[in-house]
């Protein structure tokens, strides 16, 4: 079990890598969540993975909107298919990642929305934190 915790995080690891570098993402506010399914469970092609012996992947990151060109973003997508495909073996065609640009006023962390949070930097004053 701890080996199987280790490897997930690696893995973890090198995905935040991967947006930092593309997407210039900064890592210490960057979450990860891995959750794994059994390849007999995930069907692709009318067929399980296991079927087939291929691996599959379906990631979804979260990013302001407005943020990353089109260009960073295909970017992010190839070199994420690529790293998958080393950490996972050969992949099914059918492996997924979306990039959701999602509206700064709409989302955030630490109680603070990522407009507020860029406003503030422009304005060049601590962000606060709306009136509950």
């Amino acid at each position: 079990m701890v080996k199987g915790v280790f490897a997930r995080f690696r893995d973890a690891v090198r995905h935040v890598e991967i947006t930092r570098r593309t997407l210039r993402k900064d890592p210490k506010v960057t979450a990860v969540i891995v959750k794994s399914v059994d390849a007999a469970d995930w069907f692709a092609g009318g067929k399980s993975l296991a079927e087939q012996s291929l691996a599959s992947f379906w990631l979804d990151v979260h990013v302001s909107e407005g943020t990353n060109t089109k260009d960073e973003k295909a970017a992010y997508l190839a070199a994420l298919f690529q790293r998958m495909g080393e950490l996972l073996g050969p992949l099914h065609e059918e492996s997924y990642a979306h990039v959701d640009e999602v509206k700064g006023d709409a989302y955030g962390f630490g109680g603070l929305t990522q407009e507020r949070r860029y406003i503030a930097g422009q304005l060049e004053v601590a962000p606060r934190k709306a009136a509950a």
